[in-house]
């Protein structure tokens, strides 16, 4: 397995707020992988952690909410470890978008 992707993504919405938006928006992950995707995920605390199936791999993350920024950890199979670095550029770029 690769070391995984960790990023911070600032916000100003507060815990509550970017509980609400995580929930609202963890669907649509699914939606953006071409094929499609199955998409779980349960809270526990203020960590939010969630599974991506798609293609015949799974990749595992966890998102801990803090008053103003959310810590993402992306855990990607080996074989998706040879894009991790496309999709952290992904990931960058879309994760702010869902916090604004």
């Amino acid at each position: 397995m690769s070391a995984p992707i960790s990023l911070d993504i600032p916000h100003k919405l507060g815990k509550e707020g970017v509980r609400q938006r995580l929930d609202g928006g963890i669907g649509k992950i699914g939606r953006m992988i071409p094929g499609g995707a199955t998409v779980e995920h349960r809270w526990d605390g203020d960590t939010m952690y969630f599974t991506v199936g798609a293609m015949g791999q799974s990749i595992g993350a966890q998102a801990t909410v803090y008053e103003d920024k959310v810590h993402a950890v992306v855990n990607l199979p080996a074989f998706l470890s040879l894009f991790s670095s496309q999709l952290e550029a992904v990931i960058r770029s879309e994760a702010p978008k869902l916090l604004k």
